[in-house]
């Protein structure tokens, strides 16, 4: 039971993110702020609403390269994760950094938290 319990955290995981990216493609800050857990500075606040507004896309979002900061972290881990991602009608890949916050343990169970999204940086760059 607690190896399912861990090993579903990394499918929970891109999950969460996949949902902020589906609604920063909506164009909906609002969203993506309610899903975000530590972003209450203005800057985190502005790179949101810049980021709605710029990275709007028609289409179903869609992952092309997911590299977790904390993949399977055995207790609790805060790290950036990496995701390429672009929507199947508008063909450009964006590649963005997200960070995140997995708590508890495989015993006790396990909580995935998303904290801030980047600025789209560099199809290369790294987080």
């Amino acid at each position: 039971m607690e190896l399912a319990r861990w090993l579903s955290t990394e499918s929970a995981e891109r999950d969460k993110v996949h949902r902020l990216l589906e609604a920063e493609a909506r164009g909906d800050a609002q969203s993506m702020l309610r899903q975000l857990h530590g972003c209450a500075s203005s800057a985190c606040r502005a790179t949101v609403l810049r980021s709605a507004r710029a990275l709007r896309r028609r289409g179903a979002v869609k992952i092309v390269s997911y590299e977790s900061g904390t993949s399977y972290a055995l207790g609790a881990a805060t790290g950036d994760t990496r995701v390429a991602w672009t929507s199947l009608q508008q063909g450009l890949v964006v590649v963005q950094c997200v960070t995140v916050r997995r708590g508890g343990s495989a015993f006790a169970g396990r909580s995935v938290t998303l904290l801030r999204i980047s600025a789209p940086i560099d199809r290369h760059g790294s987080c």
